[in-house]
């Protein structure tokens, strides 16, 4: 019923920034929380940020200071600025939302965007 576009992942050298977006599209009224995770080779899938309808925002200590989530709840998109990229930010990076229908949490994942960090 929901899905998630990503766009904006690339390689890129340690210091310069990327911008990823995730457009959702399909039979909703809106979407509650979205989410950007990233996942390493070997390593867990980490949450790296989190924004809420009313956009209150939470980052992992990692890329605090660096990163910015924000969306257009009208365009139902969600963004994730990346400033002064490190190879260690090098993942498959995912978007996530959160539906509710009929009062039911419904969790839709995007594709995933390849974002290579060289030194």
């Amino acid at each position: 019923q929901v899905q998630l576009v990503e766009s904006g992942g690339g390689l890129v050298q340690a210091g310069e920034s990327l911008k990823l977006s995730c457009v959702a599209s399909g039979s909703f009224r809106s979407i509650d929380a979205m989410a950007w995770y990233r996942q390493a080779p070997g390593k867990q899938r980490e949450l790296v940020a989190d924004i809420t309808y009313g956009g209150h925002t939470n980052y992992v200590d990692s890329v605090k200071g660096r990163f910015t989530i924000s969306r257009d709840n009208a365009k139902n998109t969600v963004y994730l600025q990346m400033n002064s990229l490190k190879p260690e930010d090098s993942a498959v990076y995912y978007c996530r939302g959160i539906v509710l229908i009929a009062g039911i949490r419904y969790y839709y994942w995007g594709q995933g965007t390849q974002v290579t960090v060289s030194s």
